[in-house]
């Protein structure tokens, strides 16, 4: 199996010397719900420090509350009302959907209940309208999405109960060439497929299990699927994670959270660009 090589990081794009306003990305993150709001957050602020403009919406109204209180403290995003998200989507180079969507209201019971009809019907309905998008698809919204709403070059953030949930016992080389998309079966040791081939990415520590790390790899993987091949930046994200968690192992252990693994990849990605 071949792994991914810290060399190939050189090929992610960087932006020029004297590039303006948007030339360097544009992303659209789509999630977040009455419970779950932190998640897009721990995205949008790993996201907002990769492109040049990053745009939020949800469908849940609580959501765009807690989005106006936070832009007190984070203004590194602009706040789109749910109305107008397609426009948005339009002119986003990348778009993540899903961190923070909810599967139920309750966790009880197998039926799909008010919650996750939201997260099925808008989900299914934008991957539908804009496939032609680059999509990264995330947490809720892979736990009640059926695969044939998969477009083509999508990458997937799948842990091992949602890769479950969306695809059953298939194995993922063949998911993946099947739907034309690239899957990111994250663990401690990644595997990242595409159509045509997968490779490896070690590394991380049991820091990454904690809540809300997945939300940053999401942000930090449609920022980067922004301006790049979609199979080099999931594993370009992938690797740059694990390294951040290393980084923040060396100085507290375990003893980190996902704000500070937002905060750490910046400087992490930072130094393969200098």
């Amino acid at each position: 199996m071949q792994e991914f090589k810290e060399e190939e990081l050189e090929k992610l794009f960087k932006p020029g010397e004297n590039s303006s306003k948007e030339d360097n990305g544009r992303v659209t993150i789509i999630g977040g719900s009455s419970l779950f709001h932190g998640a897009p957050i721990l995205a949008l602020k790993t996201a907002s420090r990769i492109v040049d403009m990053v745009f939020f919406s949800s469908p849940e109204p609580s959501v765009g509350k807690v989005a106006t209180q936070i832009k007190s403290k984070l203004s590194s995003f602009i706040w789109v009302p749910w109305e107008e998200i397609g426009n948005y989507i339009e002119k986003s180079e990348a778009v993540l959907i899903g961190p923070g969507f909810m599967r139920f209201h309750k966790e009880s019971g197998l039926d799909c209940d008010k919650a996750c009809r939201l997260t099925k019907t808008v989900t299914e309905t934008l991957l539908k309208k804009f496939s032609q998008k680059q999509w990264v698809i995330d947490g809720g919204s892979l736990q009640v999405m059926e695969a044939k709403f998969i477009p083509s070059n999508a990458i997937l953030t799948p842990n091992k109960k949602e890769y479950q949930m969306l695809f059953g016992d298939q194995p993922p080389e063949e998911m993946a060439r099947k739907y034309r998309c690239f899957i990111m079966a994250k663990g401690v040791e990644t595997i990242i497929y595409s159509p045509t081939n997968f490779v490896l990415v070690n590394g991380g520590n049991a820091g990454l299990t904690k809540g809300g790390t997945g939300d940053v790899l999401a942000g930090l993987t449609a920022a980067l699927a922004a301006k790049n091949d979609p199979f080099l930046a999931a594993c370009a994200a992938s690797y740059i994670t694990k390294k951040a968690a290393e980084e923040l192992y060396k100085k507290v252990g375990f003893a980190y959270n996902a704000d500070d693994l937002a905060e750490k990849i910046p400087e992490v990605l930072g130094g393969y660009f200098r």
